[in-house]
């Protein structure tokens, strides 16, 4: 198949195909006539690199997984490489997901502090004499 006819099957442009040509995870084979030839095993990498990018994996991550599928493997993550990526990018995920954690942490205790502090203005504002309660835009309540 011609570059046009890959790119509408994979979901994606003929730009980026030979975007993926030049950094070497696409194969560049021509025909007699200088066009650009693909095959089934081509989508099969297309889609394998686009499922990792749906993932967040950046580019360069793909590398192990397309060399997997051109040595033959059936799937571009059963190579030792390629699992590697995968363990190198759960690290990252269980790291990001523990900052996460803990900003929630600090958000939620900043919440709580907040909130008693609203709790306690509202109970000085029934006391005679105590503080006016303000209005939530920031001006006195009449």
């Amino acid at each position: 198949m011609r570059i046009g006819e890959l790119a509408a099957r994979a979901g994606t442009t003929t730009r980026t195909l030979r975007y993926y040509e030049s950094r070497g995870l696409l194969p560049a084979r021509r025909s007699g006539n200088g066009y650009r030839t693909y095959d089934e095993r081509d989508l099969r990498l297309l889609q394998q690199i686009r499922t990792l990018q749906d993932f967040g994996f950046d580019l360069e991550e793909t590398r192990p997984f397309v060399e997997c599928l051109r040595a033959g493997h059936p799937e571009g993550d059963s190579c030792p490489a390629s699992l590697a990526v995968y363990r190198r990018r759960l690290d990252e995920l269980d790291a990001l997901i523990g900052e996460l954690r803990s900003v929630r942490e600090k958000v939620a205790g900043q919440l709580a502090r907040a909130e008693q502090a609203r709790d306690e203005l509202a109970v000085d504002a029934l006391v005679p004499g105590g503080p006016e309660p303000l209005c939530e835009l920031g001006g006195r309540e009449r």
